[in-house]
């Protein structure tokens, strides 16, 4: 196992990218002719809706490939999301503030270029983590610097107090985090939300809010359109906001990487004096759409907005449950912790304030006080590949567990066998 770390470059076990440790097990796994279990990789363990599937064969299918789509979208994509929005996040947006993208990765990078160059000197991003790895390493990217707050430390009236500190200086131009959160599934409340909204506005800082997991939160029913409870959202609070949702777990369409960035229509309209004198275009939106958005990609997929527009608009219209499609998720969360449990495993992150963590598509998992990379690389030895909480830039120990790739009774039998070997093993190592 040492040759094969070396060999791909992998000097750090702790801050092995989820692609470097997919690498190193698919290595491993051609060596051995063992089969891992992989909870390191987030991928949909579902298929795609019937409905997505067809509609963008017929986009297809009447020659739409042959025409290069509209930069800020096609129409029907924009309304529909801007309706599917309205019905499960209970906010308006207008259907021009909706601007189809690469996935919410591609939203996300392409916002915090923007951010980056409202104000002079403003080039810090704040990151509300643990987190997803790859919104670090954008910022890495852009030449940004990454102020990291872990929420472990500062959940409720705490969260004012310690955003603040990052905050006063004047320095950070955008806030990023998901809700539900990757790797917790911990979920900021309302009045969390509010408390990062009300300091965005005081501070002038836009929020950039990850909806990847959108209605992911089992505990309440968030499935039923126009209705509350809705996804909890900071843009009750602020103008200064964008949400960026993915259709790849929503609707299991990773496949075609398409999603949108929802933009706060005061944002959207608000005229930068340093977008003026370096593009000539000084409204956010505008200059979102016909500066980043062109010069990055020159717009996305036409028939994946047709499939994604199509499974919102048959979400919005209660033809399609995408929420109890979801739920699959939390069955295969909650067993596979009793697995984990059963072998003297611990939840990392497992308080939401005063309620147990949801279940859902991401948990935290220590062993003994381990060191999250010491954990992995025993777990790696014994077939379970994952990722360290290290790299998704916590300060505690352990790993994240992404339970897409446990669909069937044997999988869950192999993990169970498994952390029998690795509890084995350190019987072994502490004789």
């Amino acid at each position: 196992m040492d040759d094969v770390l070396a060999g791909m470059d992998i000097k750090d076990l702790s801050r092995a990218t989820i692609r470097q440790c997919v690498n190193t097990t698919r290595e491993l796994e051609r060596i051995s002719g063992e089969k891992f279990v992989h909870l390191e990789f987030g991928v949909p363990g579902l298929k795609a809706p019937q409905i997505g599937i067809d509609m963008q064969k017929l986009a297809l299918d009447a020659g739409i490939a042959a025409v290069y789509p509209p930069t800020g979208g096609i129409p029907e994509f924009k309304w529909n999301a801007s309706a599917f929005i309205n019905a499960f996040v209970g906010i308006g947006i207008s259907p021009e503030c909706v601007i189809p993208t690469v996935g919410s990765m591609q939203a996300c990078f392409t916002l915090l270029m923007e951010c980056s160059q409202l104000h002079e000197g403003r080039k810090a991003v704040i990151y509300i983590s643990p987190g997803f790895p790859s919104h670090y390493l954008q910022s890495k990217v852009l030449g940004l610097e990454a102020r990291i707050l872990d929420i472990y430390h500062c959940r409720g009236k705490k969260l004012r107090s310690a955003l603040e500190e990052l905050m006063a200086d004047g320095k950070a131009c955008a806030i990023v985090y998901s809700n539900p959160n990757n790797p917790t599934w911990a979920c900021l409340t309302e009045e969390e939300l509010k408390i990062v909204g009300n300091l965005c506005t005081k501070y002038d800082i836009i929020a950039l809010e990850d909806m990847a997991y959108m209605c992911m939160d089992f505990r309440r029913d968030r499935s039923v359109p126009f209705s509350p409870p809705y996804q909890p959202t900071v843009g009750r609070y602020t103008d200064n906001f964008a949400l960026m949702v993915s259709a790849s777990k929503i609707f299991s369409y990773a496949g075609e990487r398409i999603g949108f960035a929802a933009i706060s229509p005061k944002l959207y309209e608000r005229e930068y004096p340093a977008l003026q004198e370096r593009y000539g275009i000084s409204r956010f939106g505008d200059n979102f759409v016909l500066t980043f958005i062109y010069i990055n990609s020159s717009g996305c997929s036409r028939s994946a907005q047709n499939a994604m527009s199509e499974m919102m608009e048959a979400s919005v219209s209660g033809k399609y449950d995408f929420v109890d499609e979801l739920r699959e998720y939390a069955r295969r969360a909650h067993r596979a912790k009793d697995i984990f449990y059963k072998h003297g495993f611990n939840l990392v992150y497992d308080k939401d304030l005063d309620q147990d963590v949801s279940d859902g598509f991401f948990f935290t998992i220590g062993y003994e006080g381990m060191p999250g990379s010491a954990l992995l690389y025993d777990l790696m030895r014994c077939g379970i590949c994952a990722i360290t909480l290290t790299a998704t830039r916590s300060d505690q120990q352990g790993i994240r567990v992404c339970v897409s790739m446990l669909n069937s009774d044997k999988d869950f039998e192999a993990l169970d066998e498994r952390l029998g070997l690795f509890v084995k093993l350190q019987s072994e190592v502490s004789e």
